[in-house]
């Protein structure tokens, strides 16, 4: 859990929270202003999950808006970018695919063309 919470925090530049609660942890990524909850949570329990590439994708914004700010930082946190920045269709954005320290594969999406 603290490599997976090391992984996100440098590769998306956020501070997790990290909350156990008895053999359940969890590191909850950041609010959305004006929201009720976290923007979302990494779990480990010992018993009940186990990281995979072959399951859900999940989807996260950029949180930069510029998806190569975020997967510059992968494979230096020890991910794998899978499929770099491309464009999914104009008027959708932009989409890259990595595997993050743990090897849950995970797409990150923005709307903007930015580049480096």
């Amino acid at each position: 859990m603290d490599r997976a919470i090391k992984f996100y925090e440098n590769v998306l530049d956020i501070s997790l929270s990290l909350n156990k609660m008895g053999p359940l942890d969890m590191a909850w990524f950041p609010s959305v202003e004006n929201s009720n909850g976290s923007g979302g949570s990494l779990v480990f329990h010992p018993d009940f999950y186990k990281p995979s590439a072959d399951g859900t994708m999940l989807y996260l914004t950029s949180p930069s808006g510029n998806i190569d700010t975020e997967i510059q930082r992968v494979e230096s946190n020890r991910g794998k970018v899978v499929i770099p920045r491309k464009l999914i269709a104009e008027g959708f954005g932009y989409m890259a695919v990595f595997l993050d320290s743990e090897g849950n594969q995970v797409a990150l999406h923005c709307r903007d063309s930015k580049m480096i």
